[in-house]
């Protein structure tokens, strides 16, 4: 009789859950329930976008230094000069000369018109004076070795040397374009391939709250195999140099 009465037991409860599984497995809500996702957020760096240094080809004395460290600095400003006051005497010489040689030859064309001296005389006149001009570029090239400008739009990172220094070839200034800037990361295997160049992700800076809106600009095309990770590079705009370089961040690759 007890047997019989656990068995009832048994059978009851056992009833109860598959009633309670078929009343979730009818409910929708249930069953449109999405399932917990992982962070698509990874870390990342943002760097400047061109590094260089910025120096001098030939030896001299610095004169001036027209620049300061966090200066933004435009293509072709002048950013110092050394002292070029034997070059400038040159040029100014060798132009005289140039200048001399070319109404040289003027005169002369007319004495060859009323055949007073012959074309190859003529000839000679006018190489002499071809030959002037070209020593005459040479110096100005010379000259303008003596000034140093900037080759980009970028802020100045370090100034090595200042006015007085004696400098033999060597750089002078740092420079580092800021706009666009790099953003570099590197993410897993299992992501390759979903992410393509042109695609555009948020990316919140460490030093800000806001996030900023980035595109992919490389993606490599080799897997690390030691590690099983490839890296991904996105251009963030920075036209007003808002956002410093050398500052963590984080990219919601949220596909």
């Amino acid at each position: 009789m007890g047997q019989h009465l656990n068995y009832k037991k048994t059978l009851f409860a056992c009833s109860l859950v598959l009633v309670a599984q078929a009343g979730m497995a009818a409910d929708p809500a249930a069953l449109a329930a999405p399932k917990p996702r992982g962070n698509p957020e990874v870390s990342c760096l943002i760097q400047p976008s061109l590094e260089i240094n910025v120096g001098t080809p030939v030896d001299g004395v610095i004169e001036t230094v027209s620049v300061d460290r966090g200066d933004i600095v435009a293509p072709g400003q002048l950013l110092a000069k050394l002292n070029s006051g034997v070059e400038a005497a040159a040029v100014e010489t060798q132009s005289a000369k140039a200048d001399f040689g070319a109404r040289k030859r003027q005169r002369n064309e007319e004495l060859q018109r009323k055949q007073l001296i012959s074309t190859q005389e003529l000839d000679e006149l006018s190489t002499d004076m071809q030959m002037a001009e070209l020593e005459l570029r040479e110096r100005r090239e010379r000259l303008k070795l003596r000034a140093i400008h900037s080759p980009i739009r970028g802020v100045i990172v370090d100034v090595y040397r200042q006015r007085g220094d004696l400098v033999k070839q060597e750089k002078i200034f740092r420079i580092a374009q800021l706009d666009p800037l790099y953003v570099e990361t590197i993410l897993p295997s299992r992501m390759f391939g979903k992410i393509r160049a042109g695609q555009v992700f948020d990316v919140t800076p460490e030093l800000g709250s806001t996030s900023q809106k980035a595109k992919v600009g490389q993606v490599d095309r080799v897997i690390d195999a030691a590690s099983g990770t490839f890296r991904v590079r996105l251009l963030l705009p920075n036209s007003r140099y808002e956002l410093p370089s050398g500052q963590r961040c984080a990219i919601n690759f949220q596909l």
